[in-house]
This record gives C-alpha cells, sequence and structure tokens, in this order.
C-alpha cells in the first residue's frame, strides 16, 4: 500500500500571543499541495523504516523519526501485535515550513490504519495525531482547514476556486529551526486572521531576520498573484492565475538560482 503525504501551505498565519507553557496561540488558514513525499508499506514481523528520496541523507543521523514515532503510537493504541516495514520517499526538503514530517506522521497514522485494518475512528486518530505535533491534525485531513489554538483545532473551510490553482513551492535548501523564529517573535498580536489574502504571515519578519535568503525568495515570486513564506519558512509559495505564468516563473528562478528547490504543483 501506498499514500502521499501532502506538502501543507500556510496561506496565511497570525501569532496571537505566546502562552505561558511556551507555547504560540495562532489563527491560519492550511491548504495542501497534490504533491509531497510518499510512504509505502509492507508485511513484517516488526517495524522498520528505510528512509530514500532526495533528501534521505538529512534524515540519515536522526534516531527516532516521526514515522516510526507515529507507527508505534497507533499500534499501542490499537494493541497491534504485528510489524511493517515502511519506506519513506523524501522529496520535500526538512525545515522548511511545509509540513514534510509532521505530513509524514500523519501519512503514516492514515496507511497503517489501513494497512492493519484496524477499527480506529477519525476522533481517535485525531487524538493521536496531536501528540506527535501541532501541525499532525491537519496533515492527517490534508485539505483546506482554518486552524487555531496550536493549529490543532481545526474547522473546514470551503474557500471557492481555490482547488487547482497552480502553486509553485521555492525553498533556498536554507533549513530553519522552527523554534529559534518563534522565539524571534516581537510579541505584538496584530489582530485576528479574517480573510486570508489579506492575511499575513507573522513569522515572516523573524524568519526573513535569521535568514536573508528568503528575502531573495519572495522577490523571485514577486510575479504571483500571491508571494508568501509558508508556515517557519525558508520555503516561500506562489498561488499563479495560470500554469503558463507559473511555469514561466519556475524556469527563470531555475535559470538565476540553479542551487534553490523547487515544486511546481497545485493546490488539491
Amino acid at each position: 500500500m501506498q499514500e502521499t503525504a501532502y506538502a501543507k501551505v500556510n496561506l496565511a498565519l497570525h501569532v496571537r500571543a505566546r502562552e505561558p507553557d511556551g507555547y504560540h496561540r495562532i489563527e491560519t488558514v492550511f491548504a495542501f499541495a497534490e504533491e509531497g513525499d510518499a510512504l509505502g508499506v509492507a508485511a513484517a514481523e516488526s517495524l522498520s523504516l528505510t528512509v530514500i528520496g532526495p533528501f534521505a541523507d538529512a534524515l540519515a543521523g536522526e534516531g527516532d523519526n516521526l514515522v516510526l514515532r507515529a507507527a508505534r503510537a497507533l499500534a499501542e493504541h490499537c494493541d497491534v501485535r504485528t510489524g511493517a516495514a515502511i519506506t519513506l520517499d523524501k522529496r520535500l526538503p526538512i525545515a522548511s515550513g511545509i509540513g514534510g514530517g509532521s505530513a509524514d506522521a500523519a501519512t503514516t497514522l492514515r496507511l497503517l490504519r489501513r494497512f492493519w485494518t484496524l477499527d480506529v475512528d477519525d476522533a481517535a486518530l485525531h487524538t493521536i495525531a496531536a501528540k506527535l505535533g501541532a501541525d499532525v491534525p491537519a496533515c492527517l485531513h490534508s485539505r483546506t482547514m482554518f486552524g487555531r489554538g496550536r493549529g490543532d483545532i481545526l474547522e473546514p473551510l470551503d474557500l471557492s476556486g481555490l482547488a487547482g490553482t497552480p502553486l509553485l513551492l521555492v525553498n533556498p535548501r536554507v533549513p530553519v529551526s522552527t523554534a529559534a523564529v518563534f522565539r524571534a517573535w516581537d510579541g505584538i498580536d496584530r489582530g485576528p486572521l479574517a480573510g486570508w489574502e489579506e492575511g499575513r504571515n507573522d513569522l515572516e519578519p523573524p524568519a526573513r531576520m535569521l535568514v536573508p535568503e528568503i528575502d531573495a525568495v519572495l522577490q523571485a515570486l514577486s510575479k504571483a498573484r500571491v508571494a508568501r513564506m509558508s508556515g517557519s519558512g525558508a520555503t516561500c509559495f506562489g498561488l499563479f492565475d495560470c500554469t503558463g505564468l507559473r511555469d514561466a516563473c519556475a524556469a527563470e528562478i531555475a535559470h538565476r538560482q540553479q542551487g534553490w528547490w523547487m515544486l511546481p504543483t497545485r493546490i488539491r
């Protein structure tokens, strides 16, 4: 069995407060690309993970991958005694603001529920996902949602005309620490999130301070209808009115910045 771990995009992200426990209260609109990492699973006596793909080396020294943590959490919740050989094709850059690890964990939960034929409902799966990370519940659904709290209190959104919108993801191949970006946030509540197109990403200024390359990425996407940073960066996205404009932008970036990572895709 196989499933796609769809790349996450924060169309807007407003940070409202820093809580006493160190976490932040946010409001965000999640959307998802049609592409991302890929996971497969086969029968095995124990749980194992093999990582392949263009960004596999970045996870080589990671002792406890989120995929295995998700698999163990589901197995413990459902008292599963059989194993699974999981393969992760790591196509998205790590620490890049597009939910790679969160999407991988969420997809593991969906995939193993099918593979192990488990009688576990969406609510229970959501509870498991929330313990793995703030973005994991949204990635579990992988559809357009409004998120609040830590981003794990979710409401479905029906944004007419958004699905199918040409999307270009661009990353300067510079990993960004989410914790460092949140620590650098200035603590000013700039107001609630109403319409996402009029919104902003409050993590963009601190991320740009830490990673100046983000400025160049946003400038390269300046011809998009909407261009913003996603999550805590450094990946930025551009939404375009047609695939021709998106592809022309991608071609120009590829010519000028051959070391950058790009993914031309669409909103799912």
